[in-house]
């Protein structure tokens, strides 16, 4: 396997996982799922890192699916190569320190990492375009 599918299964993997915060946050405050809820499925309040950490999940799904379209799309090419791979690690760990800071309700920072793992995605778009 290349850097850049590992690098991508990582993210995967990372996206698939960033929902548990939120459930623990759920069931730490509202105890677990009733019957009821699944008929009147409306949100249960949840305190201010519980948010965040459910809108941290959201925002991973989100930029997920470009990133894994540029990351197979550089495969499949050829294009494959020491950037992509760099761009695709890079665009990982931004996303890890990403959720954290979120989680954690740093604004700024949060803000600074999205725009970095933005520009990774950049970075693998100009290596198949170039």
């Amino acid at each position: 396997m290349t850097t850049d599918l590992k690098y991508m299964v990582l993210t995967a993997m990372l996206t698939a996982a960033l929902w548990i915060p939120y459930i623990v946050c759920q069931v730490r405050t509202n105890g677990p799922l009733e019957p009821k809820n699944y008929v009147d499925p409306a949100p249960r309040p949840v305190p201010a890192w519980g948010q965040r950490a459910h809108r941290a999940y959201l925002n991973a799904i989100e930029v997920f699916a470009p990133y894994a379209a540029l990351v197979l799309t550089a495969q499949l090419a050829g294009k494959a190569n020491a950037m992509t791979a760099f761009w695709a690690a890079s665009f990982f760990y931004l996303r890890l320190a990403h959720a954290i800071v979120y989680w954690a309700g740093i604004p700024y920072l949060r803000t600074i990492l999205f725009t970095l793992a933005f520009v990774a995605e950049v970075g693998i778009f100009w290596e198949l375009i170039k």
